[in-house]
Order: structure tokens, then C-alpha cells, then sequence
């Protein structure tokens, strides 16, 4: 049963995926939107109008007509202006811990939180016994 929501939740994954088209002008915005204006605060390229962003736009449809790969323009960009050009960091190296980290705190706390759930099913409710009852009527009493 676990194996086909999973297939199923699989399908849907891959369902709604867009599809990717690989036209310069659809390459041109994508490189863009993952590289960070050099002169604006908090812009992509794909965002901006200043002038930088739209040389650093050229310097991308120019290596994209040339060519070159995605991943090769980002590392020329990435060699140019440091690794603080692209919006989002590498998955390598010690730029990975931004995205290893949050994952494995995640998976400890549902860990965490399934010991939890677990503890407290193991546990037993207790029953008044005569004793207790005694020392209640006394308390009751004073």
C-alpha cells in the first residue's frame, strides 16, 4: 500500500513539472533569474534595469550564442564577480551545509518527534488505588 502512494505521489511529482525549453531566449532568462545584479540589493539580473544587469544580460545571450553551457556561463560569472553573483549557493562543498543542514534537522525532529509519540503511547494509565482514596479523604478532612 506504502509503495503505490508513493508511486502515485511520484506521478503527480513528475506531472506537474513544466517542461523545460531550451530556446536562447528561455535560457537567457533562466541563467538570469539565478544571477544576482551586481549593483542592486536583493535583484536578479532578469529583474533589474540597471545598467550592469542588462551588460551582465549581453555577456549571458553572448556566451549562449557561443555555445556555452548554463552551468559553464554561471562558473565564468561565478569566476568574475565571486561566488556572491548567483542567487542561489553551489550544492558542493561547504556551500552544501546551506542545503544539508535544514534537511537533517528536519529528519531529527520527526525522529524526535516519533520517540516522543511513541512514549507517550507505552504509557499506562494509573488507577486510584485504596490507599490514594485514604489519603484523600484525610487531606479532604484537615
Amino acid at each position: 500500500m506504502a509503495l503505490l502512494g508513493l508511486l502515485f505521489v511520484s506521478a503527480l511529482v513528475v506531472a506537474a513539472r513544466p517542461e523545460r525549453v531550451n530556446t536562447p531566449g528561455a535560457r537567457l532568462e533562466r541563467v538570469a533569474k539565478e544571477v544576482r545584479c551586481p549593483t542592486c540589493k536583493g535583484l536578479s539580473v532578469a529583474e533589474s534595469d540597471a545598467p550592469a544587469a542588462k551588460a551582465a544580460q549581453a555577456f549571458i545571450a553572448e556566451r549562449i550564442a557561443a555555445g556555452v553551457t548554463d552551468s559553464e556561463i554561471k562558473a565564468e560569472l561565478r569566476t568574475r564577480f565571486g561566488t556572491g553573483i548567483l542567487l542561489r549557493p553551489s550544492a558542493r562543498g561547504v556551500s552544501g551545509l546551506v542545503w544539508a543542514i535544514p534537511v537533517v534537522v528536519g529528519v531529527l525532529a520527526l525522529g524526535a518527534l516519533a520517540i516522543a509519540v511513541q512514549r507517550w503511547r507505552g504509557r499506562t494509565l494509573r488507577h486510584a488505588t485504596d490507599a490514594d482514596a485514604v489519603l484523600v479523604a484525610k487531606a479532604a478532612h484537615e
